[in-house]
């Protein structure tokens, strides 16, 4: 019941793995289907977010929907939603009252700011959260406003810890039989990438601050300008690396150097150095700078957009370009499955289909009647695809 990304995408990560997931989405479908870009008319988003599951269309706020949910949980091992914390109490569908119809049940509640606290009213998307976080104030150049990644960070942080805290509490069940609930906020996870800033301040007062394409007391790890007009990230801050680097760029005697021996002398004089490397890389093309760097195995990269990727060799051996069935478009080219296990791994099987494709065959298996579902599809409380490709 988790929808536009962060639920979505913690039923993702079970169905990749070949979880049974039922998705249930209202009538006018999640609201990730209005995201992103479309094809043909079917969301792409959807396509890949919503791949592996099982989708059945109902109304959750009719009384009959309610009860549908009623019927579905004790045939479940997990049941993920976000809705705002008390809403699905006021159907009868929170934790106390879901636990009482299966008590080993384990319930991911993804919310904006947690289920207690001053703030667990509010609403919470992810980008909103991220800014409550701190996470958003460490985005970005010094000297502009806060940027944001383009993408839903935030959700997918969160959506990872939720599905770490269902197997974790599955595990606890394995041991004990002993369902519980998992509370996942977005704020809170984001707040906790920030995590080497949180002592610091407690211990010298210091308030983070963005660092742009560098991080403070790490250098060299940066971007810089290339003769060819691109840009290359290299991290050189570690000092068995920094020693193969310096050579490297023709300046043996940095290693030495009193301002650059070690890192936390580098760190003290980070302007300096980086202004040497930018210097350097300023001179060379990207394909030099990593011909020589490779040679003496400092980490270094260019800036790859999408279409470098479906170029790259590594991540289409590696399975990350995966093309998957699609009921609509023959086929589709998705993300891959993370992370990669040696025995069990994750298979893609289907992508993302159509709002209420599997409406039907999962409620025929709560023992409904061809009747029973067209009734309740006559009255709006469930809906069954017709077979539009529009999705």
């Amino acid at each position: 019941m988790g929808s536009t990304i962060a639920g979505p995408f913690c039923g993702r990560l079970f169905a990749d793995f070949g979880a049974e997931v039922i998705k249930i989405e209202p009538r006018e479908g999640d609201g990730v289907r209005s995201a992103g870009k479309r094809y043909r008319g079917k969301s792409l988003y959807a396509a890949s977010i919503l791949r592996n599951k099982k989708l059945i269309s109902v109304d959750l706020r009719h009384a009959k929907g309610q009860e549908l949910v009623r019927r579905l949980v004790p045939q479940c091992d997990v049941v993920i939603e976000n809705f705002r914390p008390g809403g699905l109490e006021k159907w009868g569908l929170g934790y106390a009252d879901l636990s009482r119809l299966r008590p080993d049940l384990v319930m991911v509640r993804i919310s904006g700011f947690g289920q207690t606290g001053p703030y667990s009213a509010r609403p919470g998307y992810g980008i909103i959260c991220e800014a409550a976080s701190g996470l958003r104030h460490l985005t970005g150049d010094p000297d502009r406003p806060p940027a944001r990644v383009a993408v839903a960070l935030t959700d997918y942080i969160t959506g990872l810890y939720a599905a770490f805290g269902a197997v974790m509490a599955l595990l606890h069940r394995n041991r004990t039989g002993e369902g519980q609930y998992v509370d996942a906020a977005l704020a809170e996870g984001a707040f906790s990438f920030i995590e080497p800033h949180i002592p610091a301040f407690d211990k010298l007062g210091e308030i983070a601050n963005r660092a742009g394409s560098g991080i403070a007391g790490s250098v060299p790890n940066n971007l810089y300008a290339t003769a060819d007009g691109q840009f290359v990230h290299i991290q050189a801050a570690q000092n068995t690396v920094f020693r193969r680097f310096a050579p490297a760029i023709g300046r043996p005697e940095l290693s030495a150097d009193e301002r650059f021996i070690n890192a936390i002398a580098r760190g003290r004089h980070q302007q300096e150095l980086d202004d040497i490397v930018a210097e350097w890389a300023g001179k060379h093309t990207l394909a030099d700078i990593r011909k020589a760097l490779d040679a003496v195995d400092v980490p270094a990269m260019g800036i790859n957009n999408v279409a470098d990727i479906f170029l790259d060799p590594h991540f289409r051996e590696r399975g990350m370009l995966a093309e998957v069935p699609d009921d609509d478009l023959g086929a589709v080219t998705l993300t891959g499955v993370v992370p990669k296990l040696s025995r069990t791994p994750g298979h893609i099987r289907k992508s993302g289909g159509r709002v209420g494709q599997d409406t039907r065959s999962v409620l025929k298996q709560l023992g409904l009647s061809a009747a029973e579902l067209q009734a309740l599809e006559a009255e709006g409380v469930v809906y069954c695809d017709s077979g539009s490709a529009a999705a």
